[in-house]
């Protein structure tokens, strides 16, 4: 009986600690998703500098239910032709070419990546899956307001900063970078987004000077701008 009230201080501390473990504040445990086998996504490789994010910014339209798909006959071709029409790829996949369900794996990636495109370019050993995506491609960089600190710096009213910029696209071929502040669009003061957004709207097919500024450093850049992207 001694022995019993010496443990009971214990035994009650246990069960207040594994009580509190139970219903204290913020314990909800989520698990981790496990990632997808390799087999399941042909071990997907993405395109340098076009992530989910990007994409998600320039896509021309949303995912659409089901992408459309094309056996291909080569990869450069097939690659420079969509190029011209502001169809870009975003990522590749290799199946092992006797997979049988290399073809429904392939089509569930594209789902979860949101391909508007999917070719299939069967070799003898394996299945190689292109995903492409269409762009909205007259100018290929990402832009936003300027925050107040930004305006601060430049003095201005008004402008854009670039911010991701598709590669080799109008944006990049006239070097213009991440960060880049542009305060002019053919000598015209730029507002804000939305007025920036119009200019590259009016002057689509068309070169356009931008007047940025880097590194506090004022410049102009030339931008030979795309046409505008076809719905089709």
């Amino acid at each position: 009986m001694n022995s019993l009230r010496k443990l009971r201080p214990f035994i009650v501390t246990s069960i207040l600690l594994l009580a509190g473990c139970a219903t204290g504040p913020g314990t909800i445990f989520t698990p981790t998703p496990k990632p997808l086998p390799p087999e399941e996504t042909g071990n997907y490789e993405p395109v340098a500098g076009r992530g989910a994010e990007l994409v998600a910014d320039l896509r021309a339209a949303p995912p659409p239910a089901q992408p459309e798909v094309a056996d291909g006959k080569s990869e450069g071709t097939d690659e420079k032709r969509l190029g011209a029409q502001s169809v870009l790829r975003i990522g590749t996949s290799h199946f092992a070419a006797t997979d049988p369900h290399a073809r429904d794996n392939a089509l569930r990636q594209a789902e979860r990546v949101g391909a508007d495109r999917v070719n299939f370019y069967a070799g003898a050993d394996a299945l190689t899956v292109v995903y492409y995506v269409r762009f909205k491609l007259p100018f290929g960089a990402t832009f936003r307001d300027l925050r107040e600190n930004e305006r601060n710096q430049t003095g201005a009213d008004g402008g854009v900063a670039i911010g991701s910029v598709v590669n080799d696209s109008p944006a990049a071929r006239a070097n213009l970078l991440a960060g880049d502040i542009v305060l002019k669009c053919d000598e015209k003061a730029v507002a804000g987004r939305a007025d920036f957004q119009s200019c590259l709207r009016a002057r689509a097919g068309h070169p356009v000077t931008l007047t940025i500024v880097r590194n506090g450093e004022t410049m102009q850049r030339m931008v030979r701008l795309g046409p505008l992207a076809s719905s089709g």
